[in-house]
């Protein structure tokens, strides 16, 4: 079984990733889709209660999202959505990799930047990163 990673943050570069990757699932219908989000740590504040409840509110606003699409994808896609929180402010390329390493992805799609309700969630950054860090074939949606 195929297996392709869409690396998602609500950006439109992140949907059109995603439809690329439905498109190219409707001529392999032996094809697993993961939809990946990264919630990243809110940063430093002064306040580590408050930062943890934005991060478990943008978390969870992800995850009513990413619901959203597997209920309103074809019923014949083998579709499976994460999101991971990052606690540790990783690159979210680095968790992208890690990711699609641990689940032995064929093929991770990215948008080439998101600009997303994250403000610069996946930057070009997160693209360049897969594109140089990970063991699988890469598509970047620009």
């Amino acid at each position: 079984m195929r297996k392709i990673l869409v690396a998602y943050d609500g950006s439109d570069l992140s949907k059109k990733a995603l439809n690329k990757a439905k498109a190219q699932i409707k001529f392999e219908p032996d094809t697993e889709l993961h939809v990946v989000t990264i919630v990243p740590n809110t940063g430093p504040t002064t306040n580590a209660a408050i930062a943890h409840s934005i991060q478990m509110e943008l978390a969870e606003d992800f995850k009513e999202e990413l619901k959203a699409i597997r209920e309103n994808s074809e019923d014949s896609m083998n579709i499976r959505t994460s999101v991971i929180i990052d606690n540790y402010h990783w690159n979210a390329g680095m968790k992208l990799c890690q990711y699609a390493e641990e689940h032995n992805i064929d093929e991770i799609i990215v948008g080439s930047r998101g600009l997303g309700g994250m403000k610069k969630f996946f930057l070009g950054s997160v693209s360049n990163h897969i594109l140089h860090h990970a063991d699988c074939e890469i598509l970047i949606v620009k």
